[in-house]
């Protein structure tokens, strides 16, 4: 009986810690500007192309 006790207690605590990581997340997505995301997204489309050296796709923005 106690197994299931402590089992019930990591699982109460796995996801309450899933929701703190969340949570933290999403309050760091909430502060940045619809430029900075953009800025983003370049920067990893372009650390993609100059790291597998292929052309972006037909959807992939462009400068």
């Amino acid at each position: 009986m106690k197994l299931w006790k402590w089992l019930g207690l990591a699982g109460v605590a796995g996801v309450a810690a899933t929701g703190v990581i969340i949570a933290r997340d999403q309050r760091q997505r909430a502060h940045l500007t619809p430029e900075q995301v953009r800025d983003r997204l370049r920067d990893r489309l372009d650390s993609r192309v100059s790291a597998d050296g292929s052309t972006p796709g037909p959807g992939a923005p462009r400068r």
